[in-house]
């Protein structure tokens, strides 16, 4: 014989759902929301994937600009010991956004992007200049999911 897991019931969900509720703060969730955005704006740039994996169909450059302008509405909400990794991961995906935007046609980068800083887009020495060195970006990016440190 066996023993079966019952379902909770209702009451019990609603009870575990109090219980959590109690201990969560507002910083926990917008900084768990930054994380998602960041993430899923990788994705619909063609960045977050494993290898072999194929998000061509995922692309989407508008849902990408969307999630930046989120994570930038966000930032001057997120905990203060976390706004240095939020903004490392904004202007990641900021730049990268920016990389995409130029090869598909030039279109302009999300408002308030900053400007691209003099000899950021050089490429160090020894290191190649062209699709080649954008593809070397990509799977280091992919090779990671950005979560926030500490948390």
């Amino acid at each position: 014989m066996h023993d079966e897991m019952q379902e909770p019931t209702e009451e019990e969900l609603r009870a575990a759902l109090e219980e959590q509720m109690r201990h969560i703060r507002v910083e926990d969730v917008i900084l768990q929301t930054v994380a998602t955005l960041v993430n899923l704006g990788a994705r619909r740039l063609g960045l977050a994937t494993a290898p072999g994996e194929d998000l061509s169909e995922e692309r989407d450059i508008e849902q990408a600009r969307l999630a930046i302008e989120a994570v930038r509405a966000l930032v001057p909400l997120s905990p203060p010991e976390q706004i240095e990794p939020v903004r490392q991961a904004l202007s990641q995906l900021q730049m990268a956004f920016a990389r995409e935007t130029q090869a598909a046609g030039g279109a302009q980068p999300p408002p308030g992007s900053a400007p691209p800083q003099p000899g950021a887009a050089e490429a160090a020495p020894g290191q190649a200049q062209g699709p080649g060195a954008a593809e070397d970006e990509r799977a280091k990016a992919r090779s990671k999911i950005w979560t926030p440190p500490g948390r």
